[in-house]
């Protein structure tokens, strides 16, 4: 069985959208005794309202907490950088930039992004916020999931992403233990989900906890294929810019932070866009092969 899923985190969908659309236009024959699953927009809120999270304000990515994990807590560091990362109300003159590099020169990029990113669950209104409990878009999926599809042998999912990386390439990021199997597939593109030695960072109540343990007897490789767009810095202050007025001045879609926001995601230009549809198809071919689905 091969999933491929886009959208989670809203915004982050078009890349995804667009790579499922053209591949469905063009789909090869799939095997009799296989299966594939394409999940269009999992946050479809987040993509129609140009926001990252859902209409609670949940990271989705952060919400697939197991059955005896709570949801509380927040990563060692989350408290200190509150004030910079969630600011009350709209203010000009903040030196974004130099107080974000005196932060990393402080902390160094690794830790602050394993704080910043990790998920909390104390902050409503906070970046990544992973919620109070299971949000009914995840529950939906889940079930869906656990009901139609019963230990499949093998399965291969692939969770499309951008943000994070070179602009204008992707990276497959895949558990750690499975890195050098998974690189002798898909190519030096592979790296660990791993905040020192990837563009990634560790994470609670990810999509791809939710799926292992649903295909828990099935032999199961999951691979999140981040395509990079901007700088970190410039990324973190689009979403930091598009969470503070969504919050202060709520349903408006014509405020320039929406418009920076999707640039941060979604950039305009063409060569940026070819790329991402050329190895997102690479990529779900070569799924495909792993999990011997082509017919």
């Amino acid at each position: 069985m091969l999933i491929h899923s886009s959208g989670i985190h809203g915004v982050e969908g078009f890349a995804g959208s667009a790579i499922q659309c053209a591949f469905l236009a063009q789909m090869p024959a799939i095997a009799r005794d296989a299966a594939s699953l394409f999940v269009h927009i999992l946050n479809p809120y987040g993509m129609a309202w140009l926001r990252r999270c859902n209409e609670n304000n949940v990271d989705l990515n952060r919400n697939f907490l197991g059955i005896d994990e709570p949801y509380s807590g927040m990563p060692e560091g989350y408290a200190e950088y509150d004030a910079f990362l969630n600011p009350p109300r709209p203010r000009r003159g903040e030196l974004f930039s130099l107080r974000a590099a005196w932060l990393i020169a402080r902390h160094g990029l690794p830790r602050l992004k394993q704080a910043v990113a990790a998920g909390q669950y104390e902050r409503p209104k906070g970046l990544f916020f992973g919620g109070d409990r299971l949000q009914e878009g995840p529950r939906l999926y889940q079930e869906y999931l656990a009901k139609k599809f019963a230990a499949p042998a093998r399965v291969v999912a692939v969770d499309v992403h951008t943000g994070l990386g070179k602009a204008g390439e992707d990276t497959l990021l895949v558990d750690p233990a499975q890195c050098e199997r998974l690189r002798n597939v898909f190519g030096p593109c592979v790296a660990p989900l791993d905040s020192e030695h990837s563009v990634a960072y560790r994470h609670r109540g990810g999509l791809h906890e939710m799926l292992s343990r649903i295909f828990s007897e099935s032999q199961f490789d999951f691979l999140g294929q981040e395509f990079g767009t901007l700088t970190p810095l410039r990324v973190l202050y689009a979403l930091r810019e598009e969470n503070r007025w969504h919050h202060y001045e709520p349903g408006r879609m014509d405020h320039p932070s929406k418009e920076i926001l999707k640039n941060a995601f979604c950039p305009r230009e063409s060569s940026w866009r070819e790329s991402v549809m050329k190895r997102g198809r690479q990529v779900l071919l070569e799924a495909m092969d792993l999990v011997e689905v082509r017919g």
